[in-house]
């Protein structure tokens, strides 16, 4: 039944998280805020709500393994997954992609993450720190869509056909029910599967960070692999590429950021015994990509798969 609820808890999850992404979207558009701003803004905050609801659940419920695992083991799985599976199923050409800027940003704040948690704890401070991190981030994305618009002289309608959720003949009352949905679905599933996780944690004998590694993270990266694979058939190598650099971003810097102004977040030890040390490593593994103009190509979606394969061996053992 547990594993059932903790199912149930994530498909509330993804489909409260997209109901406000297209509730508040269409809110901001209406209202005259530009489409750039909402894409690099309420899309990107909208798409991270699951992970984020969990994560706050966890510390108030005095599960910091779960809040920090959902984190790490998310990133991980975000890099050694989500470009693994779908390179399995078709090459993504990221050769043609120019990620150098952001990726820079990735790694810059994976070594920050990885530097504030060395105080044994995330508190009030460290929330700041990892969100001032944040603004410098949006701004450096903002700036890059600024430069880009102008280069490809893109008409202001374009752009807000881009924005993802946005409709421009949606109705009032339909938008309050998304942003009603998505309020109250929010909390109602990441209460279900933190709930459920401790349970299923405790039967089988397993920690709190465990579970976050590896069950929970799989579950909040399930939307970033569909649309990865997705991108990959399509063979828009950016938008798979640009998928998991901004999701870890935003995992790194908003989640965990939040989180800390809300309720501390105690760092487990054994988070800089290895899965710090992963998670670090398996971003460095994406410089070929990033740098050396290489493809992904299947041989690597092999190497990748199996890696994620082995670390969840090697963590639930």
């Amino acid at each position: 039944m547990e594993w059932l609820l903790v199912g149930l808890g994530l498909v509330i999850l993804l489909l409260a998280g997209d109901a406000l992404v297209r509730g508040a979207v269409n809110v901001s558009l209406r209202i005259g805020i530009p489409a750039l701003i909402v894409s690099l803004t309420i899309v990107a905050f909208g798409t991270s709500a699951p992970e984020l609801l969990i994560s706050i659940e966890a510390a108030l419920k005095n599960a910091p393994g779960i809040a920090l695992g959902n984190v790490v083991g998310s990133n991980i799985a975000n890099v050694l997954l989500v470009l693994g599976v779908p390179a399995l199923l078709a090459p993504i050409q990221t050769s043609h992609c120019n990620s150098r800027r952001n990726y820079v940003l990735m790694i810059a704040a994976s070594v920050l993450f990885i530097g504030v948690a060395t105080a044994g704890f995330f508190t009030f401070v460290s929330g700041l720190i990892l969100l001032a991190g944040l603004m410098v981030a949006l701004g450096s994305a903002f700036y890059q869509a600024r430069c880009h618009r102008k280069a490809e002289a893109a008409c202001a309608m374009e752009e807000e056909e881009e924005v993802e959720g946005a409709d421009p003949d949606m109705p009032w009352w339909r938008i309050g029910v998304f942003l009603v949905l998505g309020l109250i679905g929010l909390p109602l599933g990441a209460d279900l599967m933190v709930d459920n996780a401790e349970v299923i944690a405790r039967r089988y004998g397993v920690s709190d960070t465990v579970i976050g590694l590896t069950l929970i993270a799989l579950g909040t990266s399930l939307p970033e692999l569909a649309t990865t694979v997705m991108a990959a058939l399509r063979r828009q190598a950016d938008v798979a590429l640009g998928n998991v650099i901004g999701s870890n971003l935003f995992n790194l810097l908003a989640i965990i950021g939040v989180t800390s102004l809300i309720h501390p977040i105690r760092v487990d030890p054994d988070f800089f015994e290895f899965d710090f040390w992963v998670m670090l490593g398996a971003s460095l593994m994406l410089i070929p990509f990033v740098f050396l103009r290489q493809d992904l190509t299947r041989i690597w979606g092999v190497v990748f798969t199996a890696l994620y394969l082995l670390y969840i061996a090697v963590t639930l053992t």
